[in-house]
């Protein structure tokens, strides 16, 4: 295994999933002690230690790289430290990085998987020579807590990171250039998010963009055109729009492997390149860019080299969570994309207001829905917000992914009161047999 980074875990863990949600959990902490209030229990104001949360951030990153680092020496995996390019199909050049020398300039082999990620895209308008504009990378690094925060981008990174600067006392605004917050989303789901964000946010701007960042005193001032036109000055800017795959500086050119206009390599089934000694995986091969996309394509492209030619990635189902406060999370088809593909369904919806646990922690504002094919009645995707949706989620993709029946939903019998029984009664809602909502179903033909 070749990586330029001294620790193991890519960017997922480094500077991505694992840091991010460590914050967010004191974020939301945070967020429910506030909370408590509407039952009659109030604590001061909170006394916010920057290097010690910094510190515990960095203990649960060292705890998971350093466990990563155990199971690559147990199983035999040699780690070279060094940033690799292509010399041709079978051979790689190995470069020192961070003063460190590889043990060898290059390393032949009959099998290479690329595994080389993406990293955030920063457009030109907004490459300011100055720290105060930030990336992702640098907003997980809290090297301060400004008074005012540009959040440039509303999708999940800005949205996730948006939260956790205001929880700790940030007044930050978002900028989106499009007409509402996580595009490609549905707006079903996002709406009782956007309500949410909007008192804990400043101001949120739709349909504006940024024209202009530049470097003004202690600050960065940032001009808007759009249906917000004006000039304001921030502590701090960070730009969240986007990824950017890294097959740019891996010598591809050198190699049989096909990269597509957006820079992404062009992979079947199996993972496979257009060069046969080439795999490759993740971010790098295209949307979506998830971790558990990635570990379950590395799964299937190593079975392929095995041998197991059955081996391939084509699953029905693959989730997706915004871990916000409420959380969103979707898998399988979406209504956006059956819209778009014109793909016939039925939308069987449960409010968490009739929930008896929603109600329970003072969280009604969520909804779990299921898409059901009209035909087969089989699930095709489901969609959900509330708090713990990404937890949620996990069995909606299992039914999509074995082509479960929405009545095999209805009657699994779920835990009460549980949130997770809000799928059980929206695949009730579709048969029409609801119980906790009067929602009876139409008669098959009727209008």
């Amino acid at each position: 295994m070749v990586d330029q980074e001294s620790r193991l875990g890519g960017v997922c863990l480094l500077r991505g999933c694992i840091p991010s949600k460590a914050l967010l959990h004191v974020a939301r902490a945070m967020q429910e002690v506030h909370e408590l209030k509407e039952w009659g229990v109030e604590y001061g104001i909170p006394k916010i230690d920057i290097q010690k949360l910094r510190a515990r951030k960095e203990q649960v990153l060292t705890t998971l790289t350093s466990g990563l680092a155990q199971l690559a020496k147990k199983r035999k995996v040699e780690v070279i430290q060094a940033r690799a390019s292509f010399k041709d199909s079978h051979t790689l050049e190995l470069h020192p990085v961070n003063g460190k020398t590889p043990p060898e300039p290059q390393l032949r082999f009959e099998h290479c998987i690329i595994a080389a990620g993406s990293r955030p895209a920063i457009p030109s308008v907004f490459q300011v020579d100055s720290p105060l504009v930030m990336d992702s990378t640098a907003a997980l690094e809290l090297a301060a807590v400004p008074k005012s925060l540009l959040v440039v981008g509303g999708g999940y990174i800005g949205l996730e990171m948006g939260a956790v600067y205001a929880a700790l006392g940030s007044r930050v605004t978002v900028v989106e250039l499009t007409d509402g917050l996580l595009p490609g989303a549905d707006r079903d789901l996002v709406r009782p998010l956007a309500k949410r964000l909007e008192s804990l946010f400043e101001a949120i701007y739709l349909k504006t963009k940024v024209v202009r960042l530049r470097v003004v005193g202690d600050g960065i001032e940032a001009t808007f055109e759009g249906d917000v036109q004006k000039t304001s000055t921030f502590e701090r800017v960070l730009v969240a729009v986007g990824r950017r795959p890294n097959s740019d500086q891996l010598g591809l050119e050198n190699t049989k492997v096909h990269v597509n206009e957006q820079g992404f390599i062009e992979v079947d089934h199996q993972l496979r390149t257009n060069d046969p000694s080439i795999s490759a995986i993740g971010d790098i091969v295209g949307q979506p860019m998830l971790a558990h996309k990635a570990a379950h394509e590395g799964k299937v492209a190593v079975e392929v080299l095995a041998g197991h030619s059955a081996a391939v990635f084509e699953p029905r189902a693959i989730p997706a969570v915004v871990f916000t406060d409420p959380e969103i999370a979707w898998t399988g088809l979406t209504e956006t994309e059956a819209q778009q593909k014109g793909i016939a369904y039925e939308v069987a919806a449960f409010p968490w207001a009739a929930s008896g646990r929603a109600q329970s922690v003072g969280r009604t504002e969520g909804l779990t829905k299921w898409l059901v094919d009209p035909a087969s009645e089989r699930v095709l995707g489901c969609g959900i917000v509330g708090p713990n949706a990404g937890d949620l989620i996990g069995e909606a993709t299992l039914a999509v992914e074995m082509g479960a029946s929405v009545r095999d939903v209805a009657e699994t019998i779920h835990p009460h009161p549980t949130l997770c029984e809000t799928l059980s009664f929206a695949a009730e809602v579709f048969l029409g047999t609801a119980t906790d909502i009067y929602r009876p179903r139409a008669p098959k033909g009727s209008t």
